[in-house]
């Protein structure tokens, strides 16, 4: 039985490949057997690489300095605005035994506004653009991708939903739509570096290292994504892969000044986005959790949203690797995941109890939970590649729903894996 549960993950993601070629626009046009195989390992590869190799996870985890240098900044400024609220010294004493209050809002996601404004440096500076080149170059050996799908990769590991198609805005109007699926399930199988900091920060009670995981989750995650992409929207004869034609990037800025000042708009505007959607999802969860309530008990106890979404997900979650015992919690926080909000889900992630999930557990959740695949992304992500190409809205928004599905299936992947090689440890 051991042996099982310990292989249970390769069951898992047979199924998930399974229902990625189900939902194929072409089931005998997949990209070949052997594509395939080599996708699939180098999933395998880079999830041994990064956790199970002592110095590649130590020169990941050196993000987790970074990011605490950067947060103890970010307090000086919070602090500055908002007072004890933000972080600083409290003016009165607390009662024996209680815990600063800690406000997301004024301690959490200013963090937000932070590392956008760097990120938006670093781009201008060409740090990013010559890490998002080298992620290309990588995907293209690879996998044998196009340079603007191997581009969009690179840059979705950084960018958020909105930024990462100004990327590879020049070329949305002549790729094919296989390439133009690619590059939606990229972006929404991955999630960029503000909010991958903001994720962390929110569950490093929770999940030791969290920053290096949700990097590792992304780069693990962009194979998955092109594997799931092309068995659902596999190219065909006629297409040809579209090239990059100069290495200069979409995303432009002026100077440094105008780096910093348009970043720092960019993350008051995601530092806004956040706190409305937070307040809007628990809202409306609590709205559905009262109607809910009208019905008959179950089991003796209310039905809720997170337990409809724990009775039909945990088979899948456990399919994963996650034990059955924590299985429903498990389905609960994928479910809130893919229909309101991953933020949304790590929150209710930090607010388990203790020993609701075991530590393999946790890590194929956390690694599952880390992508942008949910209702409001899908709209999101149309909206901004019909803007930026108004003769390609229609068919974005044809393969809105399949990218939703598509990035869902990609970080589940990702989660079945991370259980596999995490196993003993």
């Amino acid at each position: 039985m051991e042996l099982f549960d310990q292989l249970r993950g390769l069951i898992g993601l047979a199924a998930l490949l399974g229902i990625a070629w189900a939902l194929s626009e072409n089931r005998k046009g997949h990209p070949g057997w052997r594509w395939i195989a080599g996708a699939f390992a180098l999933q395998g590869l880079l999830a041994v690489l990064i956790v199970r190799v002592p110095a590649v996870w130590a020169a990941v985890g050196l993000a987790n300095d970074a990011v605490s240098a950067v947060e103890r900044a970010t307090i000086k400024g919070s602090s500055y605005m908002f007072g004890y609220l933000g972080g600083a010294e409290l003016p009165f004493a607390l009662k024996e035994g209680a815990q600063p209050p800690l406000i997301i809002a004024f301690q959490i996601l200013p963090l937000v506004i932070v590392f956008s404004a760097l990120a938006a440096l670093l781009w201008h500076w060409g740090v990013l653009r010559w890490i998002v080149n080298g992620l290309s170059f990588l995907l293209r050996r690879s996998l044998g991708v196009s340079g603007v799908v191997g581009l969009s990769g690179g840059a979705s590991i950084f960018l958020g939903v909105v930024e990462a198609p100004l990327v590879t805005r020049a070329y949305f109007a002549k790729v094919s739509r296989s390439e133009l699926f690619q590059i939606m399930v990229l972006t929404m199988a991955t999630i960029s570096g503000a909010i991958l900091i903001l994720y962390a920060t929110t569950l490093r009670q929770t999940v030791p290292d969290a920053v290096g995981h949700m990097i590792s989750a992304s780069l693990i995650s962009l194979p998955a994504a092109l594997l799931v992409a092309r068995l659902m929207v596999p190219g065909t004869d006629a297409d040809k892969a579209t090239a990059v034609e100069k290495d200069e990037p979409g995303l432009k800025y002026e100077g440094s000044i105008d780096a910093i000042v348009k970043g720092t708009m960019d993350g008051m505007q995601l530092f806004l986005a956040v706190i409305a959607v937070i307040i809007v999802v628990f809202a409306l969860v609590a709205m559905v959790d009262q109607a809910l309530a009208l019905l008959p008990l179950v089991e003796g106890d209310p039905l809720t949203l997170k337990r409809l979404f724990g009775w039909l997900l945990s088979p899948f979650m456990w399919l994963l690797g996650v034990p059955w015992a924590e299985a429903q919690a498990a389905g609960g926080l994928m479910g809130t995941k893919a229909v309101l909000n991953e933020y949304v889900a790590y929150l209710e992630l930090a607010a388990l109890p203790a020993g609701t999930l075991g530590p393999r557990g946790l890590l194929i959740v956390t690694y599952a939970l880390c992508g942008v695949a949910n209702l409001a992304s899908v709209g999101l992500l149309v909206s901004t590649i019909g803007t930026l190409c108004p003769e390609r809205r229609a068919e974005a928004a044809g393969l809105g729903m399949k990218s939703w599905i598509a990035g869902n299936l990609a970080s589940a992947m990702t989660g079945a894996w991370i259980g596999l090689v995490s196993w003993g440890g």
